[in-house]
């Protein structure tokens, strides 16, 4: 019995350490150490219904990320992207990986660099627009640009206190970014017919992206903060191990021996619990999944 347990421990631990192993390997091509940049997806066309967003680097078939059922206003968290040429594509929400996009387009993400994929315009005239987002601001001061997503208000007026961030923009365009006054400041967006008001603090050394948005009855004001801090990395998702085109580091042999001492001891911690345990007329299983998908969530 006191084997048996033994056994049962050197399992469980060594299990713990394949895993770690495991999904070291996984996220292993975005490490820290490889030149990286950020994307970031967004679904802004009011009347196009939810989509699948895939994100595919250049010459793998398979998926790094899928974001499920994204709908009209979404915007993801930044990934973490190794430097590389990518592709996104949508499909109908619930399609299958199979099926033809209705949309896709290139992405070439330069290290250091962070980049907005979003899918603007009406229904009849949707397109993937790729943003590049800034990541640093003047001393004392906040940078702030405007995506005008409102198909209701086709021209509309974008202020912030008192410096006017874009006047009369057409529906799916944005702006170059503006410096602005750090401070709490009213943000105000005018169309012809309705208008929406916000208060965002924007801090010294922040980047914002500000996203006018059809809601039920008024025009909304979201708030994106790409970057604070003139040296801080835009925050983002948990880590997906995007591949991008840069070539993989070779993992060290220490790894190679660490995996395979494990494979082998878990191979005979396995066979001593298989000689000492009864068979049994039941039968079960589980398994154990490492997902790229990341949620979109607000």
């Amino acid at each position: 019995m006191r084997l048996m347990s033994r056994s049962s421990r050197i399992l469980n631990a060594l299990s713990a350490v394949a895993l770690s192993l495991g999904l070291l390997s996984i996220a292993g091509p975005a490490t820290s150490a490889t030149p990286a940049g950020w994307l970031r997806l967004a679904h802004l066309s009011p009347n196009t219904p939810p989509v699948d967003v895939y994100l595919y680097s250049l010459g793998n078939p398979k998926a790094r990320v899928v974001l499920h059922h994204v709908s009209y206003g979404t915007v993801s968290p930044y990934l973490r992207a190794a430097a590389g040429v990518y592709t996104v594509e949508m499909r109908p929400a619930g399609a299958t990986a199979s099926s033809p996009p209705v949309l896709s387009t290139a992405v070439h993400v330069h290290a250091g660099d962070a980049y907005t994929v979003a899918g603007m315009g009406p229904a009849k005239g949707l397109r993937l627009q790729v943003l590049t987002d800034r990541l640093t601001s003047p001393p004392g001061h906040a940078m702030v640009r405007v995506i005008q997503a409102s198909m209701r208000e086709h021209l509309v007026t974008v202020r912030a206190g008192s410096s006017v961030i874009g006047t009369k923009l057409p529906f799916a365009t944005a702006t170059a970014y503006r410096a602005v006054p750090m401070g709490r400041l009213t943000i105000r967006a005018v169309g012809e017919n309705e208008h929406a008001l916000s208060t965002v603090t924007l801090n010294s050394g922040t980047i914002h992206t500000l996203v006018i948005l059809d809601r039920s009855r008024h025009l909304g004001i979201d708030d994106l903060t790409d970057a604070a801090g003139t040296r801080f990395h835009p925050r983002t998702a948990p880590e997906t191990g995007l591949g991008g085109t840069a070539p993989p580091r070779r993992p060290s042999s220490i790894t190679w021996l660490a995996f395979i001492a494990a494979g082998l001891l878990l191979a005979g911690s396995g066979l001593v619990r298989f000689r000492r345990s009864r068979p049994s007329g039941g039968s079960g299983g589980s398994s154990l999944q490492a997902s790229t998908s990341e949620s979109a969530t607000r």
